[in-house]
């Protein structure tokens, strides 16, 4: 992706959190440490060229219906303020860049445009688009964790709210939960219009 960035694009770093980054990590990702360097390289590369970079986390309240033990799908991960929820270690920090929390309220998080209720299935904006336009941002590299949700469903909404969407397939990394939801996801938004580099 060296050279393809400008000011009108914006690099999205998606959830590159211990929780899912670090084996020790509540949902690990396997591999999930090995995206860190291609996606430091990404960042180094917007960086240069003057593009807007934003970070997102999940940031969740200790009891949210997202949660197994709680009615819903996943493990405890990203408690707010815990170790889980910090940004791997190894992971590039641009000072002054955007920091973009999903979850907070006990929303599934997995798109960095929007949250939903898991109840009521209400969506309502993280602040993500209102933070691009207001750059002049008209296109999205998106980098990090996990393919198969939430830079899925971030690449879906860009193309949505009408921005052109990259993701570079060697910085990020699928969950897996059922085997090849990874390619499936890579496919589903191909299929929408987001370019594969």
């Amino acid at each position: 992706m060296a050279g393809s960035y400008d000011p009108t694009t914006a690099l999205l770093v998606v959830d590159m959190q211990n929780d899912f980054a670090d084996p020790a990590g509540s949902l690990y990702v396997a591999g999930g440490e090995d995206v860190v360097e291609p996606v430091n390289q990404e960042i180094e590369w917007a960086s240069r060229s003057g593009a807007a970079i934003v970070y997102t986390q999940d940031w969740h309240p200790p009891t949210t219906p997202h949660f197994a033990k709680d009615g819903g799908v996943w493990p405890v991960h990203c408690l707010a303020d815990s170790w889980g929820a910090r940004f791997h270690p190894s992971l590039r920090i641009v000072d002054g860049a955007d920091v973009v929390r999903k979850g907070q309220g006990g929303e599934d998080g997995y798109s960095a445009f929007s949250v939903r209720e898991p109840t009521t299935g209400e969506h309502a904006d993280t602040g993500l688009e209102e933070i691009l336009r207001a750059r002049g941002v008209r296109n999205v590299v998106i980098v990090g964790l996990a393919t198969d949700y939430c830079v899925k469903e971030t690449g879906l909404d860009a193309i949505r709210l009408g921005f052109g969407a990259t993701v570079v397939t060697d910085a990020i990394g699928a969950v897996d939960l059922n085997p090849g939801d990874g390619t499936r996801a890579l496919e589903t938004i191909r299929a929408a219009g987001v370019k594969l580099a």
